[in-house]
């Protein structure tokens, strides 16, 4: 890849409410429901028929504009954007043009060099188009339309140029993704196409200024797709400027199979949707107390939850950012802390354990926080060591038992009891003649060989700092012996 160009991203992210009914119309949109059941004259465009904006759509769109610090207008209008394709009966969508209903907002990402900044230039609401559905029909190719998606209220994101890498694109997706995740304002699930994100890319030679023509992919639904369709563009794009020939603008298609980007049409600029103020929709008007009642509506967010972990619990910065990761597992270490001596412990423990268990999407853990505090507590104070813990914390969010009459009743508590562990050590080095004779030529790894015979011996009960001390002390003594 040439070091002689840099490529510029931006990122316009569609976003699918979490409302009840479509944005115009009292038509459900349940996701998954049999194609053309949840439609109407006012979803086909059928003439003669009217909007009534939902009112809920402005709230959520107005929550995600205050999780991501844009400012919130006190006046703004919907537009039509004027385009003909199969998908959309109506050949125009309902969107917004100049005055959107948020702007100048950001979004901090980590990066490799630090934090970085991400401008976002706007919010704005407007609805979906339909889908289409192709497919084969003995020697017949067929395309089907269904209008269940027709009119599903849609928030666009659309961030300003600032990206300068795939890596810093799939980070700032995550980071707005986990934002309006803590809102509750949309599920977020890019299976499903509740999250697409268009990419905008253009490249120049590294230290210019100007701008280069930009290409858009289309409705990328993976952060991995998303990367990937990156980094080919971005080749691409290289390859065509170096055999002396030029950008188009133009949108274009990744296909996941091949990993390549493919021309769909030449791309339209604003004045060729022929938009002009929708008719039929009054302003909306957005007063400060409003905002207000919304905005202590939403929980705290994740950086501020990151910094308060970080100073109150003592997590390290990446713990915390993997425990802010989604909200409910920020909420499910918050109320473990709030019970336990050894908050560090428990989110190691979600981290480590909770993470690789089974669970269902948008579900929390099925294991009570007061179950991880005890786990935590027993832990920390060494009344059980590590190991344990493990194997307790899968048997409780299996069983939901309480972990510590599970350790009362089979006994499973850490032995510490350093004349105990003395005879268990003597007994596993007498069993491990080879790796006494490997530890005395100078290989540091032999004593695990004896330290796992003693924890075998114990039933994985004894107290692996104490072990693994009782056996250097043995070995040495072997050794000056020698």
């Amino acid at each position: 890849m040439s070091k002689a160009y840099e490529m510029v991203i931006g990122l316009e992210v569609h976003v699918e409410l979490k409302t009840q009914t479509k944005i115009f119309c009292s038509c459900s949109t349940a996701f998954g429901a049999e194609p053309n059941t949840q439609c109407c004259p006012g979803c086909l465009g059928y003439p003669g028929t009217l909007p009534v904006l939902n009112s809920k759509v402005v709230d959520y769109a107005i929550k995600a504009g205050l999780a991501t610090n844009c400012t919130i207008a006190g006046y703004s209008k919907q537009d039509r954007k004027n385009y003909f394709y199969p998908d959309l009966p109506k050949a125009y969508q309902i969107s917004q043009l100049d005055l959107p209903l948020c702007a100048n907002g950001w979004l901090d990402i980590e990066t490799k060099n630090g934090a970085k900044r991400i401008r976002i230039t706007r919010i704005h609401i407007e609805e979906d188009a339909g889908k289409l559905v192709h497919r084969q029909n003995g020697d017949i190719s067929e395309t089907l339309f269904d209008a269940n998606r027709s009119g599903i209220p849609l928030i666009e994101i659309v961030s300003e140029p600032d990206m300068r890498s795939a890596d810093e694109a799939v980070a700032y997706l995550k980071k707005l993704r986990q934002s309006i995740l803590y809102t509750g304002v949309s599920d977020c699930r890019m299976n499903e196409g509740s999250l697409r994100c268009d990419v905008n890319l253009s490249i120049r030679k590294v230290g210019e200024k100007t701008l280069g023509t930009r290409t858009e992919m289309k409705n990328l639904n993976s952060f991995q797709f998303v990367a990937k369709a990156i980094e080919h563009e971005f080749k691409r794009q290289v390859e065509e400027l170096e055999s002396g020939g030029k950008i188009i603008q133009e949108t274009r298609r990744f296909d996941e199979v091949s990993g390549k980007t493919f021309s769909m049409r030449t791309k339209e600029d604003a004045n060729d949707y022929r938009y002009f103020p929708d008719p039929d929709l009054l302003p909306i008007l957005t007063e400060g107390g409003k905002i207000e009642a919304l905005r202590a509506e939403i929980p705290q967010l994740p950086d501020e939850r990151k910094a308060r972990y970080i100073e109150a619990y003592g997590l390290t910065a990446y713990d915390a950012e993997m425990i802010t990761s989604e909200m409910r597992f920020a909420d499910y270490f918050e109320s473990a802390a709030e019970e336990t001596a050894y908050p560090k412990l428990a989110a190691n423990m979600i981290i480590s354990e909770i993470f690789r268990l089974p669970l269902d999407e948008d579900e929390p853990p099925r294991m009570p926080a007061l179950s991880l505090a005890s786990i935590a507590d027993m832990l920390g104070s060494g009344k059980i060591n590590s190991s344990t813990a493990k194997k307790l914390l899968a048997e409780v969010w299996e069983t939901c038992a309480d972990p510590a009459a599970i350790v009362k009743e089979r006994g499973l508590e850490q032995i510490s009891d350093k004349e105990i562990l003395a005879e268990h050590v003597k007994k596993a080095i007498a069993d491990n003649p080879k790796s006494v004779a490997d530890y005395l030529k100078g290989k540091a790894a032999a004593p695990k060989a004896i330290i796992g015979g003693v924890m075998a011996a114990t039933g994985g009960k004894a107290n692996p700092v104490i072990v693994s001390e009782l056996v250097d002390s043995e070995l040495e003594k072997l050794k000056d012996a020698d």
